[in-house]
């Protein structure tokens, strides 16, 4: 059984991949490179609890500056 953060961070993945007109696998693959994927996972209890457009924001900030740190 999978855990309520784990379906919430498929989810996520799924409707954010939605948002950018991309494929799950390609969004997962993106986040991994950057090295966000585990930080997006643990930020679980505030993401499940606010609108899915304020977690969008949250992961272009974080894409944005990952691009930047390298």
């Amino acid at each position: 059984n999978m855990s309520k953060e784990m379906e919430f961070f498929i989810f996520l993945m799924e409707e954010y991949a939605g948002y950018k007109g991309e494929s799950a696998a390609d969004v997962l693959k993106r986040w991994d490179e950057t090295g966000i994927t585990e930080k997006v996972y643990s930020m679980y209890e505030m993401y499940h609890s606010e609108r899915l457009e304020n977690a969008f924001a949250d992961i272009d900030k974080m894409m944005l500056q990952q691009k930047l740190s390298l």
